[in-house]
């Protein structure tokens, strides 16, 4: 069949997965990460990638023009799409412009796998929406390298197949961001090279909207309510625009806490250019209550793992960003690391504003147990237990006492773990 030879010519064009095919070029790839990005999009959003069409490469001073792996898959992914059936979710129900949001739900690490019976449990806290922040899905397990993405997508057809989630989202509003398991590849950021055709299969399978669809990367935005009692929620990309990380020197034994460390290059970013540019115009939206969604931990430093801490230049950065809002309260909501607590912290960076944040991980797939995980990551900017066994995360606004509250509950029985209320 044709689609199988289509396959083979994605295998043998994984070897381009990690860099860019001249040497020098990786410095290049910031300014290229919005670059054809969008090149299998074109006959439905017209979008050429930026302003200077398909063609127009960075320019070295020697006349050398960079190439990059995803240019050469572009045409494979226009035909493969055509040749393919892409998974939808369920039908959701919409979030109403007008509706005031007292409670909302989130929750971040589901095997599609894995039981999805904390489904049921969400929906009876009655939340007005949820957010699947990351890890919605480990599309990357057992996947052979291919440029077609087969177990991402086959993931991604199981869960349009699951019952419960097509019960919750007959009932709920819900919005979505990924992270690397849904993303494509354990750890990836911008050098993964079939990130294109990643964001196609995230785009169709949740149905993102237009002005998503049309730019590189799938951040998106959304203010509801009255005046008074507005509430934005944005949920960022931490994914499509990331510069790789620094790792540790190698050892015999394993990190105990993670493999990487931090960077001060200030040529790297967590968002990209066109990210941050719109994340500032977005905080400078009259709102009176934002939530902030990052796939991956903002606070904390006490581990290596994936967080904001990798390249502390960009935290301070986000810190700025955030104080420098329109005036409104604000939580974070952050996940990946099957487990989760409440954290603060007043960054120098955001002029001392006390910022918090509530990561909530995992719905359905917990490593360890309370006790051993608060044990092995002490951290003076956790409050709480580091809450190991499968969990979901509720924000609940109090719009007359001006105050939210942050729990976190068990996703089996939806006992409450951990709680914090905060003034605004």
């Amino acid at each position: 069949m044709r689609t199988t030879s289509l396959l083979g010519l994605g295998t043998a064009l994984a070897a381009l997965v990690a860099a860019p095919l001249m040497a020098g070029a990786q410095q290049d790839h910031s300014a290229h990460a919005g670059h054809a990005a969008h090149g299998q999009h074109a006959g439905q959003s017209g979008h050429s990638g930026h302003a200077g069409g398909q063609g127009d490469h960075p320019r070295h001073g020697d006349g050398h023009v960079p190439m990059y792996a995803e240019d050469l898959l572009a045409a494979y992914y226009a035909r493969l799409e055509s040749r393919v059936e892409l998974p939808v979710a369920p039908t959701n129900v919409s979030l109403a412009p007008d509706t005031v949001i007292t409670r909302l739900a989130f929750g971040s690490c589901n095997h599609q796998s894995r039981s999805q019976a904390y489904w049921d449990v969400i929906a009876r806290t009655n939340p007005q929406a949820f957010l699947m922040i990351g890890d919605n899905n480990y599309g990357d397990s057992n996947w052979s390298g291919d440029a077609a993405l087969t177990t991402l997508r086959e993931a991604y057809g199981l869960q349009a197949r699951t019952p419960e989630l097509a019960a919750f989202r007959a009932k709920v509003p819900m919005m979505a961001t990924w992270d690397d398991h849904d993303y494509g590849m354990n750890d990836a950021g911008a050098s993964f090279a079939f990130r294109t055709w990643s964001e196609t299969i995230f785009e169709t399978f949740w149905g993102s909207s237009d002005a998503v669809k049309s730019r590189p990367g799938i951040y998106d935005s959304v203010i509801v309510g009255k005046d008074g009692q507005r509430t934005q929620i944005i949920m960022l990309d931490t994914r499509f625009f990331r510069s790789d990380l620094d790792r540790m020197d190698y050892t015999p034994e394993r990190p105990p806490l993670g493999p990487y460390v931090p960077s001060d290059d200030a040529s790297r970013t967590v968002l990209g250019d066109a990210q941050w540019q719109w994340l500032e115009q977005e905080l400078a939206k009259p709102a009176d209550f934002r939530i902030i969604v990052s796939s991956i931990q903002v606070i904390t430093d006490a581990h290596d793992y994936e967080a904001w801490e990798n390249l502390p230049l960009e935290r301070e950065r986000l810190y700025r960003v955030l104080a420098g809002r329109e005036e409104s309260g604000m939580v974070l909501l952050s996940g990946d690391r099957h487990a989760g607590g409440i954290y603060t912290a007043s960054p120098e960076a955001a002029g001392g504003e006390q910022i918090w944040e509530l990561t909530s991980s995992s719905l359905n797939y917990s490593f360890s147990s309370t006790a051993q995980n608060t044990a092995r990551e002490p951290d003076p900017t956790r409050v709480t237990d580091f809450i190991s066994e499968e969990n979901f995360g509720l924000v609940e606004i109090d719009w007359a006492a001006r105050t939210f509250t942050m729990t976190m509950r068990g996703a089996v029985e939806g006992e409450e773990r951990v709680k914090r209320t905060v003034s605004w």
